[in-house]
């Protein structure tokens, strides 16, 4: 298990254990370069603050394993691009807890979706990495407004890591 935390030149109040479990993904570096800039650029978005040493595990599988969590946790039984887990129930805006919880990503279902949208594989990546942090944070998509709101910020973040608006 490696910290991509520790890497970099800039400081990252948030600790990331980047694990590859199953699939076909790129180098753990890279992946956890990916990771580092999606949390700052949505940290930077939303104006949450993380207290130093707060956790985040970000977890890269298949999609057998995500189908199995999917289905055991949400009665969906299909693989899915990315799930969330928060350690700790949270109220958005409220002090960030020091742990924030999971992200697993599901290597098919990525890889599959970036060719279909024609968009190189590690912008999919940082936008569904965005996407699973800000549920951690408390947003979600479940109304329209909602939807709006998590998407704006999501554009917001991708942006500032200079990568086209996914859903236009």
């Amino acid at each position: 298990m490696k910290k991509a935390a520790a890497r970099g030149t800039e400081t990252l109040p948030v600790e990331i254990d980047v694990m590859i479990e199953a699939g076909d993904w790129p180098a753990q570096a890279e992946l956890e370069g990916l990771a580092r800039n999606a949390v700052a650029a949505a940290l930077a978005e939303t104006g949450d603050t993380a207290p130093d040493g707060t956790e985040l595990s970000l977890v890269f599988a298949d999609d057998t394993q995500i189908r199995t969590l999917n289905a055991q946790w949400r009665d969906k039984d299909k693989p899915t691009n990315v799930l969330s887990f928060p350690a700790f129930p949270f109220a958005r805006g409220a002090p960030l807890p020091p742990l924030l919880g999971d992200i697993i990503l599901a290597a098919e279902t990525v890889a599959r979706e970036a060719e279909l949208e024609a968009k190189p594989l590690d912008h999919h990546i940082t936008h569904l990495v965005i996407h699973g942090f800000l549920h951690l944070l408390g947003y979600d998509h479940e109304t329209d407004a909602e939807a709006e709101e998590m998407e704006a910020v999501e554009r917001r973040a991708l942006a500032r890591l200079a990568i086209p608006d996914p859903y236009a």
